[in-house]
């Protein structure tokens, strides 16, 4: 390819990117579909812009994939994986029996032999994890049940690939034509030796081999020479890998797990983070250029029902498991949604069957072909659980019963104990004062309850719970939700169904505390403000400041900005107004920080030093 060709093709795939993807953004398709309908229109069956050959898109793919497993491996800590490895193990291993057991008897019914049977089996069933992951991330889902069943799922078929990898080799219907061991001149049994025996030299060479090679490198202080090593030692595996017969996707994967185990690990990811989107996007964008359109047409009625019935049976199976492990049926949904397209892996995969002649040809490209379309159509599964299922079972969620207080004589009411409320709660309590806990997430209450804390699961914006809470009585309802909208309804709520009630309330924002004056809240507590300013006060004295002087500043700039914030709460509906005080504002502070230069006493200024000495001693 020349230069031009080259740079002509990148042009083209940045172009569509750029166009594409932020309208589907807008329509609310999600960036995946847009990256996927991309490649489509730009590929060899639309505008034929690239890839009218194949080899640029393959190259494109290629990429993407790599360094996608790279990315994904490198996340795979071995502490990860034992906290997860009873959703890992058993959710993601029961998943891939029943697939295989099912559509292996479905293969054979349909006249398969036990070998393709059993090769579909493994391949089909596996959802992608960059598809999965960004989709979930993207819509803020990663959290919940459903979210970490479906990443745990994953987890574990990144792991089965590599078996899945070994055992393809012995289901070749004829060892003596298999592509891989006439690479390698090995019989299929000897091929799969080979690829555990690589795999295995490969976790621990990389082991005991790695951290000096780091290590020296590290103490050049040339951060791209450290990215140019790392990169280095995947593209070397991943020759190493394919001079042996092997599948490169494993040797990036294995790469970014031997990678994980490093003490560089966190400055590696924050090198190559920035790059994670856009090398995924162009893997999305060579998926949706790839799909060879004319075999979808030369055999429409095939597809689209291999499609609809492997969705149909992915679905139905994963919402079974999802209910087996007692996700509740919309989170089993999510569950399900966010792993019924088809896996990156299965290009490989596929492909590596086709050459060990466990699948044909024909037969290889229509899986590919229906894997492809899958990865398509799966955007579509999250907007119809955003759009129709997710409000839905949300308001059935909603409306579960809150539970009986009977613990409300409490002076002090905490609604939300979250990482914020579990500070004011705990100081409290320090202090031998009595609260009565308020939360309204589950997952969070089941947390609280297993280290010991006494929180009644509800909705504290409801009048009755507050009532049922003893607000009547209380002295003080501290707000300590992280939902502005809602802290602001409990606020209106409280002033009045109980005005003798002292209110303390957490500001999400500097605009959500000017709500909170407006209303008169008793106590308002910016959520990052005072965290801040002590660090500010830290950075001070690492400049060299003293210490009494640094507090003093600090102090200075607390008065002076709740001074402002005051003031700035009457104008906060106009921006232009609000801009022009925030700017004198912050002059006015400057001069007075600058013109506190009032001598203090040395030996008081000397004690504040040798407190903070004292302190970090300790």
């Amino acid at each position: 390819m020349s230069n031009e060709n080259l740079f002509f093709q990148a042009f083209v795939y940045l172009t569509a990117a750029v166009i594409t993807v932020p309208i589907s953004k807008r329509l609310g398709l999600g960036s995946v579909l847009g990256y996927l309908i991309a490649g489509v229109i730009i590929g060899p069956f639309g505008l034929r812009l690239v890839g009218q050959e194949g080899q640029d898109v393959m190259r494109f793919a290629e990429f993407g994939v790599v360094m996608m497993l790279f990315l994904v491996g490198l996340q795979l800590q071995p502490d990860l994986l034992w906290r997860m490895r009873m959703p890992i193990v058993g959710l993601g291993g029961l998943q891939m029996i029943a697939n295989v057991v099912l559509l292996s008897g479905v293969g054979l019914l349909l006249g398969l032999s036990w070998q393709t049977a059993l090769a579909i089996s493994l391949i089909l069933p596996l959802s992608s994890t960059a598809i999965g992951v960004q989709t979930l991330t993207e819509r803020g889902l990663m959290r919940t049940p459903g979210g970490q069943s479906a990443f745990s799922v994953l987890l574990f078929q990144a792991v089965a690939v590599i078996p899945i990898l070994a055992l393809l080799p012995l289901l070749a219907a004829n060892p003596a034509v298999d592509q891989a061991a006439a690479q390698t001149g090995l019989a299929g049994w000897q091929q799969t030796l080979l690829v555990i025996t690589t795999v295995a030299g490969i976790v621990v060479g990389g082991r005991f081999l790695m951290r000096p090679v780091f290590r020296f490198i590290a103490a050049t202080r040339l951060r791209e020479i450290f990215t140019a090593t790392a990169l280095l030692l995947v593209v070397g595996i991943t020759l190493a890998m394919q001079a042996v017969g092997l599948s490169p996707a494993l040797g990036t994967f294995v790469a970014g797990v031997v990678l994980a185990e490093s003490e560089y690990r966190h400055e590696l990811m924050s090198t190559i983070e920035p790059f994670q989107s856009l090398l995924l996007g162009l893997f999305f964008l060579s998926v949706g250029a790839s799909i060879d359109f004319n075999l979808v047409l030369g055999q429409p009625l095939l597809i689209v029902g291999l499609i609809i019935g492997v969705s149909i049976f992915k679905s139905g199976l994963l919402i079974g498991l999802g209910t087996l492990f007692k996700l509740g049926l919309s989170q089993s949904i999510l569950f399900a949604f966010a792993l019924v397209q088809g896996d990156e892996f299965a290009f490989v995969l596929f492909s590596f069957a086709a050459q060990s002649n466990v699948l044909s040809e024909n037969l290889a490209g229509i899986l590919v072909a229906v894997v492809a379309l899958s990865m398509l159509l799966s955007p579509l599964f999250m907007i119809a659980y955003d759009r129709l299922i997710e409000p839905r079972f949300a308001t059935a969620s909603d409306e579960r019963e809150a539970d009986e207080i009977d613990d409300n004589e409490n002076p002090v009411i905490i609604a939300g104990f979250g990482r914020f409320g579990q500070i004011v709660g705990r100081l409290l309590l320090a202090n031998g004062c009595s609260i009565t806990v308020l939360e309204h997430n589950p997952a969070q209450i089941e947390l609280l309850r297993r280290f010991g804390w006494k929180v009644f699961y509800g909705d504290a914006s409801r009048i009755d719970l507050l009532y049922a809470a003893g607000a009547d009585q209380a002295k003080l309802l501290v707000i300590a939700i992280d939902d502005s909208e809602k802290i602001l309804e409990m606020v209106d709520l409280a002033r009045k169904h109980f005005p003798g009630l002292k209110l303390l309330a957490r500001a999400i924002d500097r605009r959500h505390a000017y709500e909170l004056i407006r209303r008169e809240v008793d106590v308002i507590q910016r959520e990052t403000f005072s965290s801040a300013l002590d660090m500010g006060v830290e950075a001070l004295k690492l400049l060299g400041v003293r210490s009494y002087r640094a507090h003093r500043a600090a102090q200075t700039f607390r008065h002076h900005d709740e001074e402002a914030l005051h003031d700035m709460a009457a104008m906060a509906e106009d921006d232009s107004a609000l801009m022009a005080r925030s700017r004198q504002l912050s002059e006015d502070l400057e001069q007075i920080l600058q013109s506190d230069e009032r001598e203090m006493d040395h030996e008081v200024d000397r004690a504040w030093d040798l407190l903070a000495q004292q302190q970090e001693s300790q």
